[in-house]
């Protein structure tokens, strides 16, 4: 076999994803576009999917990492490792984009931007999905953006565990470890990470070197655990429980000074257990969560949970249609200011395929608490035109409601409603996409309104929209290109462009398997035009970052590598006044069984 790369499922999976009809594509599977596990070729969504394999071969430093390669995804952050960081999707910010965890809620409602995605560590993650486009048709509120679902990794049958560590700059420490069990009457899984960093100083002057003013380092530490167990009743029941915590601790800047005494603490609690009934034809799962958030910024403290209970079943009928029905019940509650509200909502998803053609319909209705009816649903269709080119399209409606931070802060605000469509275009490594989103009484905050900070609806339209290139190609023996390019727009409603969205994006890699027992891999992305303010003033944008990897295999179950990130030692910022890393390595060894 040739161990140089067809035993790298890394490259196999580059090619096929972007080559719809690659036979290795149907290996992969998916459940969050429509809540029912779906082979990749047969979604209708415009659907991105980074797997385990290249997430051990890439060696992001966190899942906000690791998804910003991808086309139409961007990353803004306030410092270094473990800050504050804003996700944008298609122009579309974090609190309109549902984030999960195994399907478990992870956006805060006692928060203004959506989920706390910083504090996501990427050991242990089985696959990550991105669905982009309005999915509130079922998903419902939250959805309007897309979705994001961050799968953890399953326990295997035996005895399996693993222990991997990393060191760098900044005094950068990571430590990892799971170990879990499998057999014919359930599963055991644990698993402990722990990172911790000097870091940088998150405040910078525009065009000064943090480093070079004495500023102190920003420390980030995080603790996260996960616990997941699993009983087979029977060879067509079982029970699934699973516990996640994530304890972290950093230091923080304003934009306007350094401060050696602000400081930010979280733990964060995900708790789930679900029932699963298997039959031949149908699938019946009964699921109770529960989202904790304990927020404290120095003296400021937000506490927040959602309680979620659902009853979905799954009907296969025909040879390869499905349908699903579920209903579901959320509590979200702001704990320290007493403000809670709850949904009640019931949703089908309906998947066909006529020879060639593929089309999926979902509807959902919610009834909330606090708010009117919403109704809302999508369509998407799929046409093989031949074998290596494929026309697809999606369109949905979608609604976002205030969070409750918002409402504590402007009770009077109203849920803002979307509409969002898509075409996407497929020939061999070639993926081209446009798409367009229009947001309907947007919440904005009112600028200027601190320290007695107000929200409001915007009146009529804000749009979002533009459109993807990926390509994918062997281009030599042993050498991937893989590279996409994003062009889009975003304005509010009276067509001003929005702050902080780049024009353009372009990422490429290029991984080398040419060596035996070693992937070379070096990556770069460019940012185009980015503001931080609406008038245009404070430039962020205009610069390449180009970063590295070595993986090197000492024996079977031993790897190790380094990574070099920022090679160039580029200084730029994503948001103005906030500091990003200079040049930085990082050496790392994982030992399994």
């Amino acid at each position: 076999m040739n161990k140089k790369i067809t035993t790298s499922f890394v490259a196999s999976f580059l090619l096929a994803t972007s080559n719809l009809y690659s036979q290795q594509l149907s290996e992969i599977t998916v459940v969050s576009a429509t809540k029912s596990e779906q082979s990749i070729k047969d979604v209708t969504s415009d659907i991105e999917v980074i797997t385990k394999e290249e997430l051990e071969e890439r060696h992001f430093s966190n899942v906000s990492d690791a998804i910003k390669k991808l086309a139409g995804v961007s990353i803004v952050s306030n410092g270094g490792l473990g800050q504050n960081d804003s996700l944008y999707i298609r122009g579309i910010e974090a609190k309109r984009i549902l984030i999960l965890i195994d399907g478990i809620r992870y956006n805060e409602p006692a928060g203004l931007s959506g989920a706390p995605l910083a504090q996501l560590n990427i050991e242990n993650v089985e696959q990550i999905e991105v669905v982009k486009g309005a999915q509130s048709g079922i998903w419902g509120a939250d959805a309007s953006g897309g979705v994001i679902n961050i799968i953890t990794t399953k326990a295997k049958t035996g005895l399996h565990g693993n222990i991997a560590v990393e060191a760098g700059s900044y005094r950068t420490k990571k430590i990892n470890s799971s170990i879990s069990t499998k057999n014919d009457i359930g599963y055991v899984k644990l698993d402990a990470s722990r990172l911790s960093t000097d870091g940088i100083s998150s405040y910078e002057p525009n065009g000064y070197k943090w480093d070079k003013l004495g500023y102190e380092n920003d420390f980030y530490i995080n603790n996260t655990y996960n616990i997941g167990s699993g009983l087979y009743l029977s060879d067509k029941d079982e029970l699934n429980l699973s516990f996640k915590k994530i304890y972290a601790k950093y230091a923080y800047d304003s934009s306007s000074a350094d401060n050696s005494t602000n400081q930010t603490k979280l733990q964060h609690y995900f708790k789930s257990v679900n029932y699963l009934h298997n039959e031949n034809s149908y699938q019946l799962k009964l699921n109770a969560q529960q989202s904790k958030f304990d927020r404290t910024q120095n003296t400021f403290n937000a506490k927040s949970l959602v309680n979620e209970f659902s009853l979905q079943t799954n009907f296969n009928y025909l040879k390869s249609d499905t349908f699903v029905l579920g209903i579901d019940k959320q509590n979200f509650e702001d704990i320290n200011n007493k403000i809670k509200y709850n949904t009640k909502a019931v949703f089908i998803s309906n998947t066909n395929k006529i020879n060639s053609f593929i089309i999926n319909e979902t509807l959902r209705h919610d009834r909330n608490s606090k708010f009117k009816k919403k109704t809302t649903g999508k369509i998407g269709i799929k046409y093989n035109i031949a074998q290596d080119i494929a026309l697809s399209s999606n369109f949905g409606t979608a609604y976002n409601a205030p969070t409750l931070s918002n409402l504590n802060y402007t009770p009077s605000l109203s849920p803002e409603t979307t509409k969002s469509y898509d075409i996407n275009f497929e020939y061999k490594d070639l993926k081209i996409t446009y798409f367009k989103n229009k947001i309907k009484d947007m919440i904005e905050y009112v600028a200027g309104s601190y320290p007695n900070t107000r929200y409001e609806n915007l009146s009529g339209e804000s749009i979002f929209k533009g459109f993807e290139v990926s390509y994918s190609k062997n281009i030599v023996d042993n050498t991937l290109l893989s590279l996409n390019y994003t062009n889009s727009s975003s304005k509010d409603n009276k067509g001003n462009d929005l702050a902080r969205r780049a024009k353009e994006e372009l990422n490429l890699s290029l991984d080398y398997y040419g060596i035996e027992k070693t992937h070379i891999n070096l990556n770069s992305s460019y940012t185009g035009r980015r503001y931080d303010d609406s008038a245009k003033t404070k430039k962020t944008g205009n610069y390449t970052l180009w970063n590295g990897v070595i993986n090197y295999e000492i024996k079977k179950n031993i790897t190790t590598y380094v990574k070099v990130d920022n090679i160039f030692n580029k200084y730029y910022q994503t948001i103005y006044n906030y500091a990003t890393p200079r040049r930085s390595a990082y050496v790392g060894l994982k030992v399994s069984f």
